[in-house]
């Protein structure tokens, strides 16, 4: 009888897998890759063409080992790892490996691991592809040469282990503008103005918003201006004007990527998006449902596109009509349609979907765990959603007439449900008002009171992961299978750090971020970073060789290090002094770096081991006690001002007090981008900061 071998990537997989082939099939685990670059060296020479010395990696040596005693036996070899890029390139590292040319090799990819998804692919066996292989040397060639070459300047420079990446130090660079963004923020003043009213055959009240004149939308920016418009309101009458009815449809969402399943589970689940990958990795790669042994319970989950195959459409659309009725049913599959908006959509594989439509959530509960039925939930009602037809709704907008000014009201009535019966997000919710129907241009408008409110513009969002994804995808950094360890690796590194799901730099990041805008702009150039990646898609679309792209961008690389080790090596970074004296030893102390930050040390040291915190005086006095404020930083690393006495005193700020005192309330005034601004946002008292002599 003839003997097959059958290699795959996870030793969970190979569970899955094995029941769905026959006794002479045997299947087996690389445990993903099998060799790469050294880390104790480049690993690529830099003299001869960029070739890469690749090596085995440690502990792979008896699972190779294990796979050649397999080989020698097999009849075939089919290569089943992960179908992608990094997948290619692992079936290509065995082939080299295990020496398996001149055999009978083949190459086999699945989008999901079911019984006909495998079957299929043998008999869609074919050749590894290596312009894939060649995409994901580039990417790890470029990275390596990138990180190995800047890194020792950093570490010389800073004094400590630092590291630089193509990719993670651009996604500093964003986090890092958009911090600053923040910072330089000047709140403006506002009001709102809502009037309530008792309409006849109305059972609530109804609040209509301030719009302006007739002519014109009217912005409310302070108290003084409300006070006129309130004035100019007395004893005014009120009617309805106009009413405009109509509907609205709210289309069904499309079916999952790699990047909106990452967002959608962090605002939904409150999952990291590394979380959501390992989770999602568990469900593809196969999970013990009762009663059915081993099931991949998804398709593959690094992908760009939203397409799905005809049999998956098909099955979804069966699936809703039974479940929910016909009506419910998406009359076409053309308005689920992607937006490219000029990316570079690979379109590789296809959404992330159930591998089977019928395999519903609440049914496999019990054989899931928490998180692991949470995200496959999640999954399983978007994919039925977007085989669903729109959510219908009535509007009405109303204009209700007082003088010369203008309020208005808008509201909306479900008429069918549609997809929102099986899926709705935070922004699908109905607004506030709901209307009877009774509302028209001759009904009476009884006036109850007006409710004013104060507001302030906010500073953009900070990121949080989610948006963080949404935000590389949309400038082209990085591909589907890179979101999650980008973000894991600026956090590790104490680059970043998270406080209720939002990232905050910290002082780390923000001096190697400052260090690499200044040495490397061109590697933290967002477009330079976006117009690479295109050219790594052009290598596996196999319209540009791979060492091409390395040749040209190797020469301006090497300039720039060049050129920082030359400007660098100027700057000696000696231990500065401090006015601290050792308790202990009665040494003056000196400031120190360390993974955390700055911390005092005795020079005495190894005799005198004394250590304590560093605090930064500003030179300006607290205003609650008159003591020193200091820069301090939270326990993750973020940045505030607070007093030298806590937690005697509890005085804290997020931006640097500049000593100046308000005009108007006697407060401090904050230092925000290149204005000096009242810490009593209701004062709201702002003035330029003044020019530093030179």
């Amino acid at each position: 009888m003839a003997r097959y071998l059958v290699i795959v990537e996870s030793p969970t997989k190979v569970k899955t897998i094995k029941k769905f082939l026959g006794s002479n099939y045997v299947v087996m685990a690389s445990n993903g890759h099998v060799r790469d670059l050294p880390k104790s060296q480049m690993g690529v020479d830099l003299e001869h063409d960029f070739e890469p010395k690749y090596i085995t990696i440690r502990g792979k040596g008896e699972i190779l080992a294990g796979l050649r005693k397999e080989v020698k036996k097999a009849d075939k070899i089919y290569l089943a790892t992960d179908p992608d890029r990094e997948g290619e390139a692992i079936s290509w590292h065995l082939m080299k490996a295990l020496k398996l040319e001149g055999k009978k090799v083949y190459r086999i990819s699945f989008n999901e691991i079911t019984k006909s998804a495998v079957k299929a692919s043998l008999k869609n066996a074919r050749d590894i592809d290596m312009d894939l292989v060649d995409a994901q040397q580039a990417r790890r060639v470029l990275d390596r040469i990138v990180g190995y070459k800047i890194s020792p300047v950093l570490w010389a420079k800073v004094k400590r282990g630092l590291s630089a990446g193509r990719v993670q130090s651009v996604a500093l660079r964003i986090i890092a503008d958009r911090e600053d963004e923040i910072a330089a923020f000047i709140p403006e003043e506002y009001w709102s103005l809502d009037a309530n009213f008792k309409v006849k055959g109305e059972k609530k009240p109804l609040t209509a918003k301030f719009y302006g004149t007739k002519d014109e939308k009217i912005t409310i920016h302070n108290e003084e201006e409300l006070h006129k418009i309130l004035a100019d309101l007395e004893d005014a009458e009120y009617e309805v004007v106009d009413v405009k009815r109509g509907e609205r449809s709210k289309k069904a969402p499309l079916p999952f990527t790699t990047s909106t399943l990452q967002q959608e589970a962090s605002k939904a689940l409150n999952f990291a998006t590394s979380k959501t990958m390992r989770i999602a990795q568990q469900l593809y790669e196969g999970v013990d449902i009762k009663g059915s042994g081993t099931v991949g319970l998804i398709t593959y989950l690094r992908t760009d596109s939203t397409r799905i195959s005809e049999e998956a459409d098909a099955n979804a659309r069966a699936y809703v009509g039974k479940a929910y009725g016909e009506e419910y049913v998406a009359e076409t599959a053309s308005e689920q349609k992607q937006k490219n908006d000029g990316k570079n959509i690979q379109d590789a594989h296809e959404a992330i979907r159930p591998s089977d439509v019928t395999r519903v959530p609440a049914e496999i509960k019990e054989s899931l765990t928490r998180d692991q039925f949470r995200l496959y939930q999640l999954i399983w009602k978007r994919f039925v959603a977007s085989r669903m037809s729109a959510a219908q709704y009535d509007t009405t907008s109303v204009k209700i007439q007082a003088k010369d000014q203008i309020f208005t009201l808008a509201a909306s009535k479900m008429r069918f449900d549609g997809f929102m019966s099986v899926y709705t997000q935070e922004e699908d919710k109905d607004e506030e008002n709901v209307l009877g129907g009774n509302l028209d241009e001759n009904s009476v408008l009884e006036f109850i009171n007006f409710d004013p409110k104060q507001h302030f513009t906010q500073p953009p969002a900070h990121y949080t992961e989610a948006s963080l994804v949404r935000a590389l995808e949309e400038l082209g950094i990085g591909r589907p299978s890179t979101y999650a360890p980008t973000i894991t690796t600026i956090l590790a590194r104490r680059y970043i750090t998270k406080e209720n799901r939002n990232i905050y730099v910290t002082e780390l990041g923000e001096v190697v971020n400052h260090m690499m805008k200044e040495a490397f702009p061109a590697i933290v150039d967002v477009n330079f970073t976006a117009n690479m990646e295109t050219l790594l898609d052009g290598v596996e679309e196999g319209t540009v060789k791979w060492k091409t792209i390395v040749e040209n961008f190797y020469p301006d690389l090497d300039a720039a290090v060049k050129k920082a080790e030359k400007d660098l090596a100027e700057v000696t970074i000696a231990d500065e002094e401090s006015d601290e004296v050792c308790e202990l030893c009665g040494r003056r102390m000196v400031i120190k770096y360390g993974p955390h930050g700055r911390f005092l040390a005795c020079p005495g040291f190894p005799e005198c081991r004394n250590t304590k915190p560093y605090f930064e005086k500003i030179g300006v006095a607290c205003p609650k006690c008159g003591k020193d404020i200091v820069m301090k930083k939270t326990k993750k690393g973020r940045r505030y001002y607070g007093c030298i006495d806590n937690p005697e005193c509890d005085f804290m700020v997020w931006q640097k007090p500049s000593g100046e005192k308000c005009p108007r309330c006697g407060k401090l005034l904050l230092e925000k981008g290149n204005k000096l601004v009242c810490m009593d946002e209701q004062c709201g008292y702002v003035k330029n900061k003044p020019t530093e002599e030179k």
